[in-house]
């Protein structure tokens, strides 16, 4: 776009801005659901995304005592991602692909009120990355909004489960799917994007909660007209809008060497259009960013005092750093945007010039301290991060354990991570010993918060990993990777762990071994209780202030899902949804035996076989005292 349209185009939306009048909240019905601590009406519990109950009868005194209350199978096999929603006396929850949806009856032995069984095309399965899974619903307007593999995002009657509109937001034939959980504020519904693997260009997108209509849309690259980035973009820290914060970028990589930072005095700061001009050589395609991958399909919080709605974009397209020199914005970012408009106000971009796969796409975490707002994200590079989150000041950058070894550090001024070169990785040469793996310390497990401790939890991965760029060509809707990777347990001699974090310094408080990765979602209560569920069936329950194990189940397979909590009739159940798979698990279900295949989980996650039958079977199991 040329440059006078692309300033006419966000003048226009930012003078929208000013002219719209303050807008009801059409999901008012999802305020007041989420006002009652009895209900999770929300996929992380609440807007902050903290993961956290204020239900307070299951405490650390009478947590041994849970028992299985009720269970319920999906009839579906594979990986069972997120939660259910509950609102009032209803139970809503969601399958992997085909993404059934059922609404059970909390007041008859979960009696099933209405399913909807999506009609998706099978093939959809191939061009799904990590699995067939889905990480939940959204809820509002009367509405459960489900947003399907295919693409295709509906909303349904909540109370009758009958289609009131859909609309297409990606198209599978290229690679592009869905996998996030819809995310409803005020007026609006928020989805996103998968398909990086595929070289598809995603983006975050926006539709009117009342008929589907699309309202905004952001792409992860591009001009900063389809970025939406306005004029007031990184106001206060102009230095994340630098055009390159490494030497040597423009000539390509070297094997062997390190990417020295530039001297922040020296940075060419505040600069435009850097969706396109940090993508330095063409590629087999055009010039690399209209292939540049950045999915979006994490959990998104958002700030009503700001109307800021945060998130984090993904990996670049392709995992082979040597075809894409630059530091390839904004893939590997966290973003802060105004959810009426789309335009975005502040944005870090964490690992320049991804090497590694270390996606930036993990859930922000909103939380107040000292009358302050801060964001808070661990992302896959290894490093936990927080913002003000007004303007995106970084506070604290910190490794979340020491066996992270791709850089040293983290500059707080400008966020720039300094890479130890020892670790770099090249076309056709395979770099060894890289900490962690391309899964990072975290992958899509959501960590959790509490206002009671202070303390952020969470789920660990401890892999690292060898890694080798070969090169690969662009082919619409077939896999664009561009890398082999073999993965193996960190230096601890686990492959997991799950640990307390003081998010004003990102270190870490305690720190539990797991022989497995984590790959649960956390739980937080007003008892001081942290629930998550592990690879080997365990369902736990720690003390959110020690760290020590109170109480642990086994459900019927591997848990990647979130565990969460409900009240109803004057009782607090806690449950989680069981069915390994995801990244960790999606070799096992598929039997694959090579140790480089699912990107180097058949090889680093083979045991998982002792623990678990294969494919996984979802289920739901809910516990009570």
């Amino acid at each position: 776009m040329e440059m006078s349209k692309m300033k006419l185009a966000l003048g226009v939306a930012l003078g929208m801005t000013m002219a719209l009048p303050m807008v009801a909240s059409a999901a008012a019905d999802q305020e007041a659901a989420m006002a009652n601590d009895n209900n999770w009406a929300h996929p992380r519990g609440q807007h902050n995304n903290q993961g956290y109950s204020k239900l307070a009868q299951i405490n650390g005194k009478n947590v041994n005592g849970l028992k299985m209350a009720w269970s319920f199978a999906t009839g579906v096999n594979r990986g069972h991602e997120g939660s259910p929603i509950v609102v009032g006396n209803v139970l809503y929850v969601h399958t992997a692909f085909p993404n059934n949806v059922y609404a059970l009856d909390l007041d008859n032995d979960q009696k099933i009120l209405w399913t909807y069984f999506p009609k998706q095309d099978p093939s959809v399965q191939a061009v799904l990355c990590c699995d067939n899974v889905s990480r939940g619903m959204g809820y509002g307007d009367g509405k459960i909004f489900l947003q399907q593999n295919d693409g295709v995002l509906v909303a349904l009657d909540a109370k009758t489960g009958a289609k009131v509109w859909d609309v297409k937001v990606n198209d599978p034939k290229i690679g592009a799917t869905n996998t996030n959980a819809p995310h409803v504020i005020k007026d609006k519904v928020l989805t996103g994007c998968s398909g990086a693997e595929f070289g598809v260009r995603c983006f975050l997108v926006a539709y009117n909660i009342k008929d589907g209509k699309q309202a905004w849309k952001a792409y992860s690259t591009g001009p900063d007209a389809e970025v939406l980035i306005g004029k007031d973009f990184n106001k206060e820290n102009p230095q994340y809008s630098a055009l390159s914060v490494y030497e040597d970028v423009n000539g390509g990589n070297k094997e062997g060497g390190s990417f020295k930072p530039i001297p922040n005095d020296k940075l060419k700061i505040g600069e435009k259009e850097l969706g396109t001009r940090t993508w330095l050589k063409p590629q087999a395609v055009q010039d690399g960013w209209q292939h540049g991958g950045g999915s979006t399909w994490g959990w998104w919080p958002y700030d009503p005092k700001t109307n800021l709605v945060y998130y984090g974009i993904g990996n670049p397209s392709v995992w082979n750093p040597d075809v894409r020199p630059g530091d390839n914005k904004w893939s590997m970012s966290v973003f802060a945007r105004d959810l009426d408009t789309g335009i975005a106000k502040w944005g870090m971009q964490m690992t320049p010039h991804d090497e590694w796969d270390y996606d930036g796409i993990n859930e922000v975490i909103l939380f107040d301290k000292a009358g302050k707002t801060y964001a808070w994200h661990h992302d896959r590079n290894g490093f936990a991060y927080t913002w003000l989150a007004s303007n995106g000041t970084l506070v604290a950058a910190q490794k979340v354990h020491p066996f992270v070894n791709w850089a040293s550090s983290v500059d707080l001024k400008t966020g720039v991570p300094v890479k130890d070169g020892k670790y770099s990785t090249h076309q056709d040469y395979n770099a060894k010993g890289i900490c962690p793996a391309a899964l990072g310390t975290k992958d899509q497990q959501p960590a959790a918060y509490s206002p009671r401790t202070g303390l952020m939890y969470s789920p660990l991965n401890h892999v690292c990993m060898t890694y080798e760029p070969v090169e690969s060509k662009y082919v619409a809707g077939q896999p664009w990777v561009g890398a082999t990777l073999t993965m193996f347990p960190g230096p601890d001699g686990v492959m997991g762990g799950f640990a307390a974090y003081d998010p004003m310094t990102n270190k870490a408080v305690w720190y539990n071994k797991e022989k497995f990765s984590a790959w649960g979602g956390a739980l937080t209560t007003a008892t001081d209780l942290v629930f998550y569920g592990t690879l080997d069936r365990w369902f736990k329950a720690l003390d959110a202030k020690s760290g020590k194990l109170l109480w642990k189940a086994q459900v019927g397979s591997g848990v990647i899902g979130n565990a969460f909590t409900y009240g109803h009739k004057g009782k607090q159940y806690v449950g989680v949804l069981s069915g390994i798979g995801g990244w960790a698990g999606v070799a096992m279900n598929l039997g694959l035996e090579d140790s480089t295949a699912a990107l180097g989980a058949a090889g680093g996650y083979a045991e998982l076989k002792k623990y678990n039958a294969a494919p996984g079977g979802g289920a739901l199991t809910v516990f009570g005292l």
